[in-house]
């Protein structure tokens, strides 16, 4: 073998290990935007969760407060 096929053979090697890697990082980092979106998802849905529980707990509370204030006025 001659040092230019010995040289070339190194390159195509090197050549063929990069584009495997390349491919290796689209797929993690598909997978990770994946995962992030999935989370980003989960965080929305929490929030319109908690901002109905807050409203719901707002409301009671409100209505609490008045029927409290009826029952001072009649006890005055």
């Amino acid at each position: 073998m001659t040092p230019e096929e010995r040289i070339e053979k190194l390159l195509t090697e090197i050549r063929d290990g990069q584009r495997a890697h390349l491919e290796e990082y689209k797929r993690v980092t598909a997978e990770s935007l994946q995962v992030q979106r999935e989370s980003f998802e989960s965080q929305v849905r929490h929030i319109r969760m908690y901002r109905r529980l807050a409203l719901v707990g707002m409301i009671i509370i409100a209505v609490l407060f008045v029927y409290v204030v009826w029952l001072a006025q009649s006890l005055v």
